[in-house]
């Protein structure tokens, strides 16, 4: 099957007619989106089975969570965060997309304010997280 091109701006490089992202803001937020929905279901799952051990005994459970008091799991709770943060972010973009009917227009505009807001949030979290994690 032939595909014919396109300029993607004037005179500019040209792609297949009928794709729809090649490494634009929407792939990568499709992308970012279904890593961090990944990462927060495993980090559902860890923490499912870490309480659950309570049930066992509450040595074991303390024995669980006194493993994750160290600065690598700190870092590691900045990044679920961020997972979430992302995720729930984006996730508005999506119904908007999804269900403003001038939604596609702007989707790019959409993503790029999931961008600043994830900024505006997370660097002020980032800073007072990772002083406790490594100031204590």
């Amino acid at each position: 099957m032939a595909t014919s091109l396109t300029p993607t701006a004037k005179d500019g490089p040209k792609r297949p007619v009928g794709t729809l992202y090649r490494g634009r803001e929407g792939m990568w937020s499709w992308v970012a989106h279904r890593i961090s929905g990944v990462a927060i279901f495993f980090f559902l799952f860890v923490h499912v089975l870490d309480t659950a051990t309570v049930r066992i005994s509450p040595e074991a459970y303390d024995a669980v969570i006194g493993q994750y008091k160290n600065p690598v799991m700190g870092v590691g709770e900045l990044g679920l965060v961020g997972a979430v943060v992302f995720h729930a972010l984006n996730g508005i973009r999506i119904i908007l997309v999804d269900f403003w009917s001038k939604g596609t227009q702007h989707q790019r505009k959409l993503f790029w304010g999931v961008v600043v807001l994830f900024t505006l949030m997370m660097v002020p979290f980032a800073i007072r997280h990772l002083t406790f994690v490594f100031g204590h």
